[in-house]
């Protein structure tokens, strides 16, 4: 059964930053993507970032590519999310997930976006940034 613990969530001011945290347990770690996702409450939910485990490679929504940075420190079960350059548009309750094993061929689709489709995931953290 994985489990995950958010923190780092907050009220930050436009141009400002955080870094998100989500200690993951419960899963072996080879068979598991690990990524964000974000949703605002009567919204859908989007994908913000996630990291394969084909070979390590991050993968970024369009509007926070540049912005955020995805990490994940595998020897302490742990994954982060740098957010830079915070604006209003990224307030939203934000979840640690994973994506369970899923083959080469689905993360090198350039036709998708793989960080969509989580299978688990954590309660959330929540990034508030006024406008």
């Amino acid at each position: 059964q994985l489990q995950f613990v958010e923190s780092g969530g907050g009220l930050v001011q436009p141009g400002g930053s955080l870094r998100l945290s989500c200690l993951v347990s419960g899963f072996t770690q080879e068979y598991f993507a690990l990524g964000w996702f974000r949703q605002v409450p009567g919204k859908e939910h989007e994908g913000v970032s996630c990291i394969d485990n084909v070979d390590g490679r991050q993968y970024y929504e369009a509007s926070v590519k540049g912005r955020f940075t995805i990490s994940r420190d595998n020897a302490k079960n742990m994954v982060y999310l740098q957010m830079n350059s915070l604006k209003s548009e990224d307030t939203a309750n934000y979840y640690c997930a994973a994506i369970r094993l899923r083959p080469p061929t689905y993360w090198r689709d350039p036709s998708r976006f793989p960080c969509e489709k989580f299978d688990y995931w954590g309660r959330g953290t929540q990034v508030a940034v006024p406008s």
